[in-house]
């Protein structure tokens, strides 16, 4: 199971972490990824960090502006989320897939993961 949280309403500039809680599984197993959506529009990788070699995955559109990071002893994951624009505003999902699926910071494909959180809805204003 996974428990997105800490979406919200911001305004443009600002700044929001969410939270991604996984339970009932081995959490070293999976690495833990960031996607959102809009309705309408095709979901969008985000983020995510690779258990295999380390690299990490940023979407072009959140480069230098959103980090990812993990807490084991949490078993949680984190997407800070600073400077934000009126066009990140998505529902943001978290997704678990098996540690040697991502890899190489290349675009992560919904279809390699195995585990999906319920969403967090994040809206940035003018």
């Amino acid at each position: 199971q996974l428990q997105a949280s800490g979406g919200g309403l911001v305004q443009a500039g600002g700044s929001v972490r969410l939270s991604c809680a996984a339970s009932g599984f081995e959490f070293d197993d999976y690495a833990i990824g960031w996607f959102r959506q809009v309705s309408g529009k095709e979901r969008e990788g985000v983020s995510y960090e690779s258990r295999v070699d380390d690299t990490i995955y940023y979407a072009d559109s959140v480069q230098g502006r959103f980090t990812i990071s993990t807490d084991k002893s949490k078993n949680t994951v984190y997407l800070q989320m600073n400077n934000l624009k009126p066009e990140d505003t998505a529902v943001y999902y978290c997704a678990a897939a098996w540690w040697t699926r991502l890899h190489s910071a290349r675009a992560p494909n919904g279809d390699e993961f195995s585990y999906w959180g319920q969403g967090t809805q994040v809206v940035v204003s003018q």
